[in-house]
């Protein structure tokens, strides 16, 4: 038997891991943004406290990345987006 990964299969994957609710938006360090940016994208797009949005900046800064919201796609990609339109560097995963 041969397998075969046809983008029908490829396409039926991706719909099902954006109806999930174990996305989540990946914040990327950078060495451009500001601590203060960062923590105030954070409070503005994602709803975080001053405390929780200083605590994923710092883990951004010292691991590389953090997770940042998770939830169901559909209402990660509007906050990804705004992320990224306030100059910093995400996914959603």
């Amino acid at each position: 038997m041969i397998f075969d990964a046809t983008p029908e299969v490829l396409e039926k994957t991706e719909i099902k891991t954006q109806l999930n609710d174990n996305n989540q938006i990946i914040l990327f360090n950078d060495e451009v943004n500001t601590f203060d940016h960062v923590i105030n994208t954070l409070i503005k797009v994602c709803n975080h406290d001053s405390i929780q949005a200083e605590q994923c900046a710092l883990l951004v800064h010292y691991k590389g990345k953090c997770s940042v919201k998770t939830g169901h796609y559909k209402e990660l990609e509007p906050k990804c987006t705004a992320l990224l339109d306030a100059g910093l560097s995400a996914e959603i995963h």
